[in-house]
């Protein structure tokens, strides 16, 4: 326990922080690939996908950022008893800034009021930390970088939706869900990936929807409904013609990832969570062994 309380992981946060920057996941880089070879040759998509590619092998060959706009840095942490959430706060918070000063980000923090950038991104609630004590003995991390422009067309419906047919069921979060991706169309930076939370109050609905893009393409909802349900929206998605950034094509989806929480009987809320091609998400483990603390990414 004492062990936990002293241990500074800041470089460890850095690291993981340009990990989550520079390094596409290889099921997003293999996702991409495919969906390369089913573009028309010669065409807008496949030419916008290779564009893509290449991007991400220069960015991870040089550890730049894979985009522009780095994005908030979001903060899951799975945290054993013992663990100060204060110290991992402090620790976090410097690793961020650090890693700005690096150019592993970009200084993406500015104040609500004053339009103030803070220049090393942190501020009032920036980056976002969300702490969960459980019973392992190691610490986990996830991060993903959310930019603005994919959050931009992320968006809430409230059940029942008379202008789109919407009743409280899970045809009804089909049709919002489709409707989001159609109203977004390439400003996105399509193809993208969703992340839908079915249910909770509005907020606990969006942290559970940004929740979904932690979870591997080739996963498997536990749920039998929501895995027929992402399968189909993913197909359904991909019919509307859309494209990478918007140029047409049959790639505008990557991934459906849904998840559901208990709601109030008054309440039927479904959040979507757009996320661009640039799905930048990372984690880390730490261990203590005897005499020594075990860090290993993913």
């Amino acid at each position: 326990m004492d062990r936990w309380r002293t241990l500074d992981l800041t470089e460890e946060f850095v690291e993981l922080v340009r990990r989550a920057a520079t390094v596409l996941p290889a099921d997003m880089r293999t996702a991409i690939a495919e969906a390369k070879g089913q573009e028309e040759p010669g065409s807008a998509a496949e030419g916008a996908l290779e564009t893509i590619l290449l991007n991400v092998k220069m960015a991870e060959e040089h550890s730049t950022p894979i985009c522009q706009d780095t994005g908030t840095p979001i903060f899951e942490i799975k945290y054993p008893y013992g663990v100060s959430t204060k110290a991992l706060s402090e620790q976090i918070r410097k690793a961020v800034a650090i890693a700005t000063q690096r150019a592993y980000l970009r200084p993406n923090a500015v104040d609500s009021v004053t339009g103030q950038n803070s220049g090393d991104n942190t501020g009032e609630d920036f980056p976002t930390l969300h702490f969960q004590e459980w019973d392992q003995d190691h610490l986990h991390v996830d991060l993903i970088l959310k930019g603005g422009g994919c959050e931009n067309v992320s968006t809430q419906y409230k059940l029942p939706d008379a202008k789109l047919g919407a009743g409280r069921d899970l045809e009804g979060v089909r049709r919002v869900v489709l409707d989001a991706v159609f109203q977004a169309q390439g400003k996105g930076c399509a193809p993208g990936v969703l992340g839908v939370a079915i249910g909770g109050d509005r907020g606990a609905s969006y942290i559970k929807a940004k929740q979904q893009l932690l979870r591997p393409l080739d996963d498997t909802n536990p749920d039998p409904q929501l895995a027929a349900l992402e399968q189909r929206i993913l197909e359904e998605g991909n019919q509307l013609g859309i494209g990478p950034m918007g140029f047409g094509g049959k790639t505008t989806l990557l991934g459906v990832k849904i998840g559901a929480l208990h709601r109030l009987p008054a309440s039927y809320f479904v959040s979507v969570a757009y996320m661009c091609w640039a799905n930048r998400r990372a984690s880390m483990d730490v261990t203590l062994r005897d005499d020594n603390v075990e860090v290993n990414y993913a």
